[in-house]
């Protein structure tokens, strides 16, 4: 039986198409599903990462309550001759602590209310004649400064520091605060002169400095940035955080 060449040739490359293309739509197909099972891993390690957050920060911040409450307790029982205005303050932060704080997030207002608030109980360890600063830069039109999008407690450190390592018999000594809350974006600046006793140039290893950091990295990753250094024997604490991204991220994770 006599097969014409050109025939022959034309059935071999069309059965070789053929081959190709089964080749191809397998590959396809297998990229697919390996696609889609990456797809579900990641998924799933997301998953992870955001209970296992979710329990660190719990830790973190079953740490700080009990933490903030002992120095404010000590900071009260000092000067016991003022203990009705303090305990007025504290009334306030008790609650912020207990209910407040145990959201995931506050608005910035709350969380100014609630730092000026701790600031007047540490007030009642200082001398009248003491330089004590606090100033408050926010523009509260802006929509963010009443919206649920800062983390609670988030300033507790950079003040408590300021009152735990200041020298307050100097008669150099000074406390700075600044809130500042513009353009979605939360601020807080802390300087006092430090104590010539005071380990404060070293680097601090407390429950407040390490939680306040590891909390910062979680729930905020590049949108923030925290400051810590000493010039001139003043220590600044400088934290900055860009909220609008934050939300931006938010809104993004929850569509």
């Amino acid at each position: 039986m006599y097969i014409d060449k050109g025939v022959f040739k034309e059935y071999f490359f069309l059965i070789l198409a053929i081959c190709f293309f089964l080749l191809c739509v397998y590959l396809i197909i297998r990229l697919y599903y390996s696609r889609k099972k990456k797809d579900e891993i990641e998924i799933k390690l997301k998953e992870f990462e955001g209970k296992f957050n979710n329990i660190q920060l719990e830790v973190l911040e079953s740490k700080l309550s009990p933490h903030l409450l002992k120095n404010i307790l000590n900071s009260i029982q000092s000067h016991a001759y003022q203990t009705y205005f303090a305990i007025d303050k504290l009334s306030n932060v008790l609650n912020y602590i207990l209910y407040d704080s145990r959201k995931k997030y506050v608005t910035p207002k709350e969380e100014v209310e609630f730092a000026l608030s701790l600031i007047e109980i540490n007030k009642i360890k200082l001398s009248p004649l003491f330089e004590l600063k606090i100033k408050l830069r926010i523009n509260e039109n802006e929509p963010l400064y009443t919206q649920n999008v800062l983390a609670p407690l988030i300033c507790i450190d950079l003040i408590e520091n300021a009152f735990k390592y200041t020298d307050i018999q100097s008669s150099d000594a000074f406390i700075s605060v600044t809130f500042s809350f513009s353009d979605n974006t939360f601020s807080l600046t802390v300087a006092n002169k430090v104590s010539p006793k005071s380990p404060i140039k070293k680097a601090k290893s407390g429950i407040g400095k390490e939680s306040i950091e590891k909390r910062l990295q979680i729930i905020y990753e590049e949108n923030y940035k925290l400051e810590r250094f000493v010039e001139d024997d003043v220590y600044i604490a400088h934290l900055k955080i860009n909220l609008i991204e934050h939300k931006a991220k938010m809104l993004a994770f929850r569509g």
